[in-house]
């Protein structure tokens, strides 16, 4: 019979990149205590990264050694696994969407669940909790726009919303258009203002 040790890694493996283990999926297969040690103790040999109370995942091993998993597929696997709707930050989608050319350099994301903060050795991720309006539409191009509309904020509407205008597709302009009255006053006035015009 398989050691519990090689059991949880035998499962890291048939998971991609960035995919979540949590001790309490393998209850079954020993008492919680000695689950936690076995996690513990694999964490401290680098066979697993603690990222988070009760949440663990694989680092990658590469040419040049090991490397924790790339934020976004942790951040997706989280999403995942808690049904909850984790999405690139205001400032991040703004600059994406080429409304600023500002660069934040901490790792932002924003969920309507609870926050946390991820730990990849030195690096830190925060996932804060947002509004529901602003991850409503998800971690798509139309939600992109929505943050970073609120992240930029009503004196910059009007000009953000004619870029969005053209840069993105006629069906997910149409999706932002008729989502319109879920969003605060002024940025609903701003798409209808460039709605009117186009």
């Amino acid at each position: 019979m398989k050691s519990l040790p090689a059991a949880i890694i035998e499962h890291s493996r048939l998971l991609p990149e960035g995919g979540i283990l949590a001790p309490n999926e393998f209850l079954h297969l020993a008492s919680r205590a000695a689950v936690d040690k076995a996690f513990s103790r694999l964490a401290k040999g680098g066979e697993l990264m603690r990222i988070s109370r009760g949440l663990y995942v694989a680092p990658v091993t590469g040419r040049f050694g090991k490397r924790a998993p790339a934020t976004e597929k942790v951040v997706s696997a989280i999403a995942s696994k808690s049904h909850q709707v984790i999405a690139l930050s205001g400032a991040r989608a703004a600059n994406l969407l080429g409304l600023t050319q500002q660069v934040s350099i901490k790792e932002v994301f924003i969920t309507g669940g609870r926050p946390r903060t991820l730990q990849f050795g030195k690096i830190q991720v925060r996932i804060e909790h947002a509004p529901q309006w602003q991850v409503a539409l998800g971690a798509t191009i139309t939600g992109d726009a929505v943050r970073a509309l609120a992240w930029l904020g009503k004196p910059h509407a009007q000009e953000a919303v004619a870029k969005l205008r053209t840069c993105l597709s006629n069906s997910d302009w149409q999706v932002l258009k008729s989502h319109r009255s879920k969003l605060p006053a002024w940025m609903a006035e701003a798409i209808e203002h460039e709605a009117a015009f186009a």
